[in-house]
């Protein structure tokens, strides 16, 4: 078994902080992402499983190892780094076999097997006998990741892997390693910085900010029930509007709109915090624009119209307060225009200002019945 396990683990430089008490298990043949902004300590979680780094305390466990004292060839793990760190002298059938035969006792023929295997697998079999010099940046990409299969270790750790590639070629290589994950099962801890790659490639996401742990869960979970308004606002692009609001008997007061919530909302919202001052999350592609006002609509004023392709990103004003709303590409108000705004209850967020946890996130929320709301 290939789990990975820390427990309770803590990495302190001097008086400084950098990982706070981490708990998580990553199973046996999962991928991983950890993300997380600059600073927040997905490397230095990363290279502490490497070895590379030193626990200040706390277990981490590969399989039934305990692997805090155990030298780093010796873990069963294969890195796969930012800068491909390939050897420039070596040919690409130099580079994929070095490390097996600097650190096991298989047999000439059986490492030459291997790296034909990795790179028929990564498509690089044509340029076995060129230099890194000589290859593209998606080409060293393949012979870096080459490197690490073909020591065939339990656990794959990957460090910001693509972020020299251009934006084409990384999205051709995050389907080539999902096509590789998906052929190997090799458990795989993926930093990145870069959301849409951890939202894309991971069966669950890890989200760290200033070493503590936010969340962990499926990309789905992570998405759409954010644990606390960190996460909100960490992912999607466009981000989430967010807005001060009060709970006010019934609805959510807000500058310059009212929010009218179902008797079943009201109930879990007072249940799950002791303060009525409240942040009140919308993604953009939940807020449509209707042709015509109704009481369950609000009125903004348009910014800027933003063309992307199949939608458009309208940015407007309430109250003083940008709105971001993605609608297809056929809906176009014009610069200046009154819009008329409108969102269901059922896909707003509800953040405790004072602990920042999403009232919602805990427990499936349920509503007794449809609101008619307006913003």
């Amino acid at each position: 078994m290939s789990r990975v396990r820390f427990s309770d683990v803590e990495k302190m430089y001097g008086t400084i902080r950098a990982v706070e008490k981490i708990d998580l298990e990553i199973e046996d043949g999962e991928f991983v992402s950890l993300l997380g902004p600059s600073g927040s300590g997905k490397s230095t979680v990363l290279r502490m499983i490497a070895g590379l780094e030193d626990i200040t305390s706390g277990e981490i466990s590969i399989g039934d190892r305990v692997i805090n004292d155990i030298h780093p060839r010796n873990r069963g793990i294969a890195m796969v780094f930012q800068n491909y760190a390939l050897y420039p002298h070596m040919t690409v059938r130099d580079n994929l076999s070095y490390g097996l035969k600097l650190t096991s006792d298989l047999s000439n023929s059986t490492i030459a097997e291997r790296v034909e295997t990795a790179a028929e697998m990564l498509g690089i079999e044509d340029h076995l006998d060129k230099k890194p010099s000589g290859l593209s940046g998606g080409q060293q990409q393949r012979v870096a990741t080459g490197r690490a299969i073909v020591r065939e270790p339990e656990v794959f750790l990957m460090d910001e892997p693509l972020s020299n590639l251009d934006a084409k070629l990384k999205m051709h290589m995050r389907t080539e390693l999902q096509r590789i994950h998906d052929e190997l099962g090799t458990t795989t801890v993926y930093v990145t910085h870069d959301q849409e790659e951890a939202m894309t490639m991971s069966d669950r996401i890890v989200i760290l900010a200033e070493g503590v742990l936010q969340q962990v869960g499926t990309p789905d979970e992570i998405y759409n029930r954010p644990a606390n308004l960190f996460v909100a606002d960490f992912i999607g692009s466009p981000a989430m509007n967010l807005f001060d609001v009060r709970l006010d008997g019934a609805s959510l007061a807000g500058e310059g709109f009212e929010y009218k919530l179902s008797n079943g909302t009201v109930e879990t919202v007072r249940d799950s915090t002791t303060t009525s001052d409240l942040k009140l999350g919308v993604r953009p592609e939940d807020l449509s624009i209707l042709e015509s006002p109704t009481e369950q609509t609000i009125q903004a004023t348009v910014d800027v119209v933003e063309p992307v392709g199949s939608d458009n990103y309208i940015y407007a004003q309430l109250a003083g307060q940008e709105l971001t709303i993605r609608v297809p590409a056929d809906v176009k108000p014009g610069v200046g225009d009154t819009v008329s705004v409108q969102f269901d209850e059922d896909d707003i967020h509800l953040f405790d200002t004072e602990t920042e946890r999403n009232v919602f996130a805990q427990p499936e929320r349920t509503t007794t019945q449809t609101a008619e709301s307006a913003l």
